[in-house]
């Protein structure tokens, strides 16, 4: 089952930024993820405004994909970089419908499933 990876990122120290972005995304591909998103074009149209630098949307083939991912010895120095020079939210949901009323989602299923 496809799940995807909301990072929610308050830059606080820009230092570790370039060297991030040159390498975090090679690394998830060999996980099965796929950057959809990587924006600081942050707009709110409802509720209230997040206090964030930028939002990343990332898509993967499984749970287990980004633990493997996420447990990288090789993305270890840049996740450690990230923590240090930001506050970050990471958030995985998956793809179907709390709700079961879409017909073309998958009615919900349990968030720590693994495929």
């Amino acid at each position: 089952m496809t799940v995807y990876v909301i990072a929610d990122v308050k830059v606080t120290d820009g230092s570790w930024i370039s060297e991030y972005a040159k390498h975090v995304h090679d690394i998830a591909a060999r996980h099965g993820g796929k950057y959809l998103s990587r924006s600081e074009n942050i707009h709110t149209i409802a509720g209230k405004p997040l206090d964030t630098s930028v939002i990343a949307l990332m898509s993967f083939p499984t749970m287990a994909a980004v633990e493997a991912f996420a447990n990288d010895p090789e993305y270890a120095p840049y996740a450690k970089a990230r923590t240090e020079g930001s506050i970050s939210n990471l958030h995985v949901i998956d793809d179907t419908d709390a709700a079961g009323s879409i017909p073309y989602l998958p009615t919900n299923k349990p968030a720590k499933e693994h495929a």
